[in-house]
């Protein structure tokens, strides 16, 4: 027999499925169980939000479509809360406005309806994959003009005033600073961000550009210059060059 080449990744890892639908939830939570993850199952947005507070999750599967609370403000409320735990969005809409604002809201994936159990599978298994690699980085702390990374606890900090305010970041945008802090004037093409950042998704040139806009609001909305420049063409780098 061949062994499960995720079964360590995953073993007990501890699933939100927030799903309305009873059968669409019962076959995904049978295919993650298969894996070996533990489910615990959400039937609209205000339930999950209380079972991500009380819960340890390691990754939220979110329906958009859902009563009480839909998707959107469920993942907007959990990335208000400080939380990165990994979210993939479960939607009917295959138009790209949905899967950018899927993204520019913190999705770390997203999977259109209706799909095959095998790729939801597959999707988990990868960005749980990116998640734990995340963990391993060396702990240290990462510096760059009034950024701080804190790699221990996984956390970016904005010194301002002698005020240290916490940056609220997903997984992705998270990966995308500690790539580039150490090296703020090299450029990284949206190919070495896509390989480093989302090395398992089907990632596309646009959902980097997200990923990138996203993360340049959140440190320009606390710092008084601009940060991550576009290099038209080619990709970005974190500060600009001073040229006297």
């Amino acid at each position: 027999m061949f062994e499960n080449p995720y079964s360590l990744d995953v073993q007990d890892r501890l699933i939100l499925v927030v799903e309305d639908e009873y059968d669409i939830g019962d076959i995904i939570e049978h295919h993650l169980q298969r894996e070996g993850m533990r489910v615990i199952r959400a039937m609209n947005g205000k339930q999950a939000i209380e079972i991500n507070a009380t819960q340890s999750i390691d990754l939220i599967l979110l329906d958009i479509k859902l009563p009480e609370l839909n998707g959107w403000e469920v993942l907007k409320r959990i990335r208000q809360s400080n939380q990165r735990t990994p979210v993939i969005m479960l939607t009917a809409l295959d138009q790209d406005v949905d899967k950018v604002t899927a993204l520019r809201m913190g999705a770390d994936d997203f999977v259109i309806k209706p799909f095959n159990p095998n790729e939801v599978v597959a999707r988990v298994h990868a960005v749980l994959r990116r998640t734990n690699q995340s963990t391993q980085i060396p702990n240290k702390n990462l510096k760059y003009k009034n950024i701080e990374i804190d790699t221990d606890v996984h956390s970016v900090y904005i010194h301002q005033l002698n005020k240290k305010t916490l940056l609220n970041l997903t997984l992705t945008e998270y990966k995308i600073l500690v790539l580039m802090i150490d090296y703020p004037y090299k450029v990284f093409t949206r190919s070495e961000l896509m390989n480093h950042c989302l090395p398992d998704g089907n990632a596309l040139e646009r959902t980097v550009d997200s990923h990138v806009s996203k993360l340049r609001k959140k440190l320009e909305e606390k710092m008084d210059c601009q940060m991550l420049i576009n290099i038209r063409g080619v990709g970005y780098r974190l500060d600009q060059i001073n040229e006297k």
